[in-house]
């Protein structure tokens, strides 16, 4: 090899170096223990631990994980260029505005319930001295890394305090259409395709408010895992009610203990989301990394990502994944209302034994 060349090889080899070192980086927290990409990020290794400790229950999937990352999507979808547009104020997205105004937002009726969260989070606002927008997704990521099969989601850090509440009427309904939540998630950013993402959240949750008569209702039978079956659930045929009838939003489920929401049921048959919601049932890779994607960005309304720290790896890694796709016992894979025009609904193993029904989440 001639000199020259030789030169201009160790020259870019060197260069690489010098920029990996950059990239890997990190600092020494005062704790001894932690290491992070920027001293920032230190204090809150103990945040998430009292997170874990205190909130969590030592870690687990339960009533307040699913709370909290409610909690993380009525925050930040208080954000709406078109009012802003209009010369009004389209709120503050992923501000913490629905804690630092909550007797005004926990009052709307999409909100329903949330004060409970709101209330059982304040005091770690004040004990970490963080703003309630931070502390609201820091405490959604914790929790989340809980639940078997989830993606380890990434957490930013620096958002500035609420300066207003957000509007009424932003957050979707269950009884909404499917035209009106599209367009109401298209005004925040959001396609089709990733508002179907987000609502992987409902594999995680359950339901207090929508039949009041069956608080801790599970919206698919496996709440403490995040995983595809909520896909797989709202596509077979609903049945019964598995407590009152005639409560708005929610529509027949077909398992004893399981409750389903309208817009859920709708978004699953609609055209424009089917085989997007299809897409998710025997595909995890895919559930993780787009549901991931699609918080990340929720996570950032109304903030340029530019202007925070990233702050992820404080984030605990998951456990993996402890289920697999199927259909619960008592029903068979002609119990699917096929809804894409483009694919055939996969077929999947039937769990044996008498018919599922699905235990409530236990109360924190």
């Amino acid at each position: 090899m001639p000199l020259r060349s030789l030169a201009c090889l160790l020259v870019v080899v060197a260069t690489l170096q010098v920029a990996n070192a950059a990239v890997t980086r990190t600092v020494q927290c005062p704790d001894g223990v932690h290491t992070a990409s920027n001293a920032v990020c230190c204090p809150l290794f103990t945040v998430v631990d009292d997170l874990q400790e205190s909130l969590f229950d030592g870690g687990e999937c339960g009533e307040e994980t699913h709370e909290s990352l409610r909690l993380t999507f009525h925050d930040a979808i208080g954000f709406s260029p078109a009012l802003a547009r209009q010369h009004k104020f389209g709120g503050g997205g992923a501000d913490g505005s629905i804690m630092t105004f909550d007797a005004i937002e926990t009052a709307f009726h999409a909100n329903g319930g949330i004060d409970e969260i709101v209330n059982v989070q304040k005091p770690f606002v004040t004990k970490h001295n963080m703003t309630a927008g931070d502390f609201i997704q820091l405490a959604g990521a914790v929790g989340f890394s809980n639940c078997a099969g989830a993606p380890r989601l990434e957490y930013l850090h620096g958002r500035p305090p609420a300066v207003a509440p957000s509007p009424d009427l932003l957050v979707p309904e269950p009884f909404d259409s499917v035209s009106k939540i599209l367009a109401r998630f298209a005004d925040a950013g959001f396609a089709p395709d990733e508002v179907v993402a987000l609502l992987a959240s409902h594999s995680v949750a359950a339901a207090d408010h929508v039949d009041p008569s069956i608080p801790g209702t599970p919206f698919d039978s496996t709440a403490s895992s995040f995983d595809s079956q909520v896909f797989i659930e709202v596509q077979l045929r609903g049945t019964l009610f598995p407590g009152t009838s005639g409560n708005q939003g929610e529509v027949e489920s077909p398992l004893h203990g399981e409750i389903r929401l309208q817009s859920d049921h709708d978004i699953a048959r609609d055209s424009r989301t089917a085989c997007e919601w299809q897409s998710f049932v025997d595909n995890q890779a895919k559930l993780q990394s787009a549901f991931k994607a699609a918080m990340s960005k929720l996570a950032i309304l109304g903030h340029n990502r530019h202007d925070l720290v990233d702050c992820s790896e404080v984030i605990p890694i998951p456990p993996p994944p402890n289920t697999r796709p199927h259909i619960p016992a008592g029903l068979s894979n002609r119990d699917i209302e096929q809804a894409c025009r483009n694919k055939p609904f996969p077929i999947l193993p039937v769990d044996p034994g008498p018919a599922t029904s699905v235990a409530p989440v236990p109360p924190s």
